[in-house]
C-alpha cells in the first residue's frame, strides 16, 4: 500500500537503508509516524502538504520497510538517520513534525541539530525524561507497554511474538476513538509490518532506548539548560481523564516559542482529525 501521489525510494542513510516516500514542490517537511505504525499513517496530512510542500515521510530505522538492524535504537541515532536523509535528498534545512515515537525522534533531531530543523511540530508525546518521571504507583497501569518492551531480552521477544497481531492490534484498537480512523486495509499493513521476528527487536529495542540512553540524553540536555530553538507546535489529544502530567507545562519548559492544540479524538491525530493537523503544521510553518 502506497500514499497517492508520492514516489519511493530506498535511500542509504549510514548503516541502514530508509523506506521513503516524497512527493509535492516547496519547502521541505519530514513527517514522521509512531507505534505500531509505518508512514501511512501521514497519508492524509501527506497528501495535503504536497500542494504546496516538498513532504518526506520515511518509515523510521526498524519500522515498515525499512531496515531493521539489531544495535543501535536512541532516538540520537535514528535523529541523525533523519538529518542525514534529509541532507541525502537535497534538503540541508528542513521542518519537522512526528507523532508518537516520532515524535521524540523528532525532539531529539531539533536539539542535535538546530541548523537542519526550521519548525517542529510534536504530537501527543512529551520526552521520555518527563514521561518516566511522571509515571509514579497507578499512573504507570495506562502505560504498561512502556515497561513491558523495555524489560530486558527476550522475554519480551518472545511474548509479542506468541500473538503479534493480537498485541499491536490491541493499541490500534483502544487508543483510537474516530471510527474508520484506521480502515482494515492499512490497519492490516501496520500488523503485518510490525509482526516479523526482526520488527518485534527494533520495537523492543526502541523502548529500552527510551527507558535508558534517551531518558539520560534529555536529563543531561535539560540539566544543561539546552532548548528547543525553532518555533514549536505541540499537538495532544483531548484526554478521557486525567493525565499523570501537563502536556503544554512539559513541553513549554523546552520551547520558549510553542503553540498548542488540543483535539477532540484519539492517539492518532494524523489519521483521526488530519485536517486539523494540517492547520496546526500550516500555522507553525508561517511562523
Amino acid at each position: 500500500m502506497t500514499i497517492s501521489g508520492l514516489s519511493y525510494e530506498r535511500v542509504p542513510v549510514g548503516d541502514v537503508e530508509l523506506n521513503v516516500a516524497q512527493g509535492g514542490d516547496g519547502p521541505p517537511v519530514v513527517l514522521l509516524h509512531g507505534f505500531p505504525q509505518t508512514h501511512l499513517a501521514w497519508r492524509h496530512v501527506a497528501a495535503s502538504l504536497a500542494r504546496d510542500h516538498r513532504v518526506i515521510c520515511p518509515d523510521l530505522r526498524g519500522y515498515g520497510g525499512s531496515d531493521k538492524p539489531p544495535g543501535d535504537y536512541s532516538k540520537r541515532r535514528m535523529a541523525a538517520d533523519v538529518v542525514e536523509l534529509a541532507g541525502a535528498l537535497g534538503h540541508e534545512r528542513f521542518a519537522l513534525a512526528g507523532h508518537d515515537r516520532g515524535a521524540l525522534v523528532a525532539f531529539r533531531a531539533a536539539l542535535d541539530h538546530p541548523e537542519a530543523v526550521s519548525h517542529l511540530a510534536v504530537l501527543d508525546v512529551i520526552p521520555a525524561v518527563n514521561l518516566w518521571e511522571s509515571l509514579r504507583g497507578t499512573d504507570g497501569v495506562f502505560a504498561f507497554h512502556l515497561f513491558l518492551l523495555a524489560y530486558p531480552p527476550p522475554l519480551p521477544e518472545r511474548m509479542l511474538a506468541a500473538a503479534p497481531s493480537e498485541f499491536f492490534g490491541h493499541f490500534l484498537d483502544i487508543w483510537t476513538r474516530e471510527a474508520g480512523a484506521i480502515p482494515p486495509e492499512v490497519r492490516a499493513e501496520y500488523l503485518a509490518a510490525a509482526s516479523t521476528p526482526e520488527a518485534i527487536a527494533a520495537v523492543c529495542a526502541d523502548y529500552r532506548a527510551s527507558a535508558t540512553v534517551d531518558a539520560e540524553h534529555d536529563e543531561a540536555d535539560r540539566a544543561a539548560g539546552r532548548r528547543l530553538s525553532m518555533p514549536v507546535a505541540a499537538l495532544w489529544q483531548r484526554p478521557a481523564g486525567e493525565l499523570p502530567f501537563d502536556p503544554a507545562a512539559v513541553l513549554g519548559s523546552w520551547a520558549p516559542d510553542l503553540r498548542t492544540h488540543v483535539l477532540d479524538c484519539g492517539h492518532f491525530l494524523p489519521e483521526e482529525r488530519p485536517e486539523e493537523v494540517v492547520e496546526a503544521l500550516r500555522g507553525l510553518f508561517a511562523a
